[in-house]
């Protein structure tokens, strides 16, 4: 039986590496992942309930949240405090381990210099300050932030400053797929509990 994968994220998942990753992923596994934008991690716990069916009993979740978050559009600060950041982060981790056999985060992705409203000082405060504790709760890590900032202009976008290349898409889903394939192979993975979330 093919294992039941999950994949949650904002517009970096779903107008980029999303489809990819299903596709590719497809003989192998059953791939779910929402048609919406994943968004804040606010939104994406309060999504949570809507998308329970879908999580629950999975065996792997593949998940990011963060350059909402991040976001500063008026000058007073990114929308989500660090603080709050990691704590919602945590606590979508924790409800999402109660429901799947492995939890692989991936980090937030870079932006070119020049984008107005986000910064990538920022990005890699956030990603610190929340990789160490989620490894403290055993969810994996992908790191999509380092290798796409080794060569931005050619990974993000001219034209909206943040979201993939087509090299970004491809670079992203290859590392996406290869960090689901190694879970799978990895454990033999058990269904979450069942209950509802």
């Amino acid at each position: 039986m093919k294992k039941r994968v999950v994949l949650l994220g904002d517009s970096i998942r779903l107008i980029g590496y999303g489809e990819s990753v299903a596709q590719a992923l497809s003989e192998d596994f059953d791939v779910w992942q929402p048609d919406s934008n994943c968004r804040f991690a606010q939104h994406t716990l309060r999504e949570l309930w809507a998308w329970a069916k879908h999580i629950e009993g999975s065996d792997i979740v593949h998940w990011n949240n963060g350059l909402w978050d991040v976001c500063d559009l008026f000058g007073d600060g990114p929308f989500t405090p660090i603080d709050a950041y990691v704590e919602e982060m945590l606590r979508l981790a924790r409800l999402l381990q109660r429901h799947a056999g492995t939890v692989i985060f991936a980090t937030t992705t870079p932006v070119r210099a020049e984008h107005p409203h986000t910064s990538n000082a920022v990005i890699r405060a956030y990603n610190a300050a929340l990789v160490p504790r989620l490894l403290e709760l055993g969810v994996q890590i992908n790191d999509l932030y380092t290798p796409l900032e080794a060569d931005i202009p050619r990974y993000i976008r001219a034209d909206d400053l943040i979201h993939l290349t087509q090299e970004g898409i491809g670079l992203c889903a290859a590392k996406v797929e290869a960090a689901i394939r190694k879970a799978a192979s990895a454990t033999d993975t058990h269904a979450g509990s069942g209950a509802s979330i």
